[in-house]
């Protein structure tokens, strides 16, 4: 009888699956969450922050940061980087290549991003709180892997294309949530820095397009351009999203895949299995129980994040595609209706990792931070919740031939789980 070393493939082979499953890491990052807020609002909530403050790193090259600027600068980068291979993958060969099919979620995802974001002005500089009218991005921000995975969990025998518009719409989403971040968030800008870090990302480009892609070389090139993006005052997460959409989306060298669509895959389980997690650890531990969580949610700013969050991402998004859809030839894909787009819209109000994010870089004061911070929390949980008890509603729901009125049946479409 030989020792066939099977049994421990087989566990790597299903640990490498459950990685990569779209639950996974919506579940971690909701348990690092959990447990970010236990430990900071418990007796000993002091040792948490000073976790959090803890600094490390090379004085010298200013990277000295505590570990919550870590998480949220260097950790959250990955995150951000497989972002930028998505996006490049979709606007190149996915659902993005296609103006007329992309137009729908496009515009919706558009609409998601303004009305939220006035909806948070409307609430704070309405109360005569215009002093902290810079936290308009926070409600803005769709989280793809919270989205999705509640998606994949409660939208069974939904149809798979209700999949790809939330995906297409939280990609673009995200992408407007990165400009935002790179032009509205950006201080004490040093221009000087950005030209070697261009230099290094064309550089990036040429070695990925090459047969055989020099890792020794790709990484510490990320990580120069990385340090010089921070360097120059932009918020280094930027980098990330650089870097991915240099990546090729098409086929080179006789491969199936677009270098963006392997790299995203090989990336995606640390992205969301450690980067993720580890950020929402550091960002979502705000502490509430010294002042209340009542008072902490009664300020303006949480009202505003909370109203944009809820009510402005739901109606944004069902609004600006009713819109579009009447008003212009773009019709839904094939097999969905208007009607799936109301849990749709409240998944997109589950704002979590950029919201929490632009939480950070809206406030100096921490009592105003804590609040965004609370407000995202506890928005994106009412969003989770009404969107999957939505999901399951429109499920059981009888659907007809042709649901996106566009007068051309439907057909067999495929759905989710089946």
């Amino acid at each position: 009888m030989s020792l066939s070393p099977q049994p421990r493939t087989s566990r790597a082979a299903r640990l490498a699956a459950w990685t990569r499953r779209e639950t996974t890491g919506g579940l971690l990052l909701m348990a690092a969450a959990v447990v970010a807020l236990v430990w900071a609002n418990s007796p000993w909530r002091e040792a948490y922050q000073s976790l959090s403050a803890l600094t490390v790193g090379p004085s010298a090259l200013h990277l000295d940061l505590s570990l919550a600027t870590w998480a949220a600068d260097a950790v959250l980068a990955v995150f951000f980087f497989v972002v930028g291979l998505e996006l490049k993958h979709e606007l190149v060969a996915g659902s993005l290549r296609n103006p007329r099919e992309a137009a729908v979620p496009v515009c919706a995802a558009v609409g998601g991003v303004v009305l939220p974001s006035a909806i948070y002005l409307a609430v704070v500089v309405g109360s005569g709180d215009a002093g902290h009218r810079d936290g308009w991005a926070i409600p803005a921000a769709t989280d793809i892997a919270f989205a999705l995975a509640v998606l994949a969990v409660l939208g069974r025998g939904l149809p798979v294309a209700l999949r790809v518009f939330l995906l297409t719409l939280a990609v673009v989403d995200d992408l407007i949530a990165i400009t935002i971040i790179a032009v509205f968030y950006t201080s004490g800008l040093e221009p000087l820095w950005l030209v070697p870090a261009a230099a290094l990302i064309a550089l990036f480009a040429v070695l990925l397009r090459r047969p055989a892609p020099p890792v020794w070389a790709l990484v510490p090139i990320a990580v120069v351009t990385w340090v010089l993006v921070h360097e120059s005052g932009v918020h280094a997460t930027v980098a990330g999203v650089l870097l991915g959409l240099v990546a090729p989306a098409l086929p080179l060298h006789g491969e199936p895949h677009g270098r963006a669509h392997h790299v995203a895959d090989v990336f995606n389980p640390w992205s969301s299995t450690i980067a993720l997690p580890v950020f929402a650890f550091f960002a979502a531990g705000v502490t509430v129980v010294d002042d209340g969580l009542g008072s902490v949610l009664s300020e303006e700013v949480a009202l505003g994040v909370m109203a944009g969050l809820v009510v402005g991402k739901v109606v944004g998004v069902l609004g600006t595609t009713a819109l579009v859809t009447r008003l212009t030839p773009f019709r839904l894909p094939q097999g969905i209706g208007v009607r799936d787009l109301l849990p749709i819209g409240f998944l997109t109000g589950i704002g979590f990792t950029v919201a929490l994010l632009v939480a950070e870089l809206s406030f100096d004061e921490e009592h105003f931070v804590a609040a965004g911070k609370a407000a995202v929390l506890v928005a994106s949980l009412i969003c989770a919740v009404l969107g999957g008890l939505l999901l399951r509603w429109d499920a059981r729901q009888a659907r007809t031939r042709d649901m996106n009125l566009d007068g051309i049946d439907d057909g067999d479409v495929p759905l989710i789980g089946g």
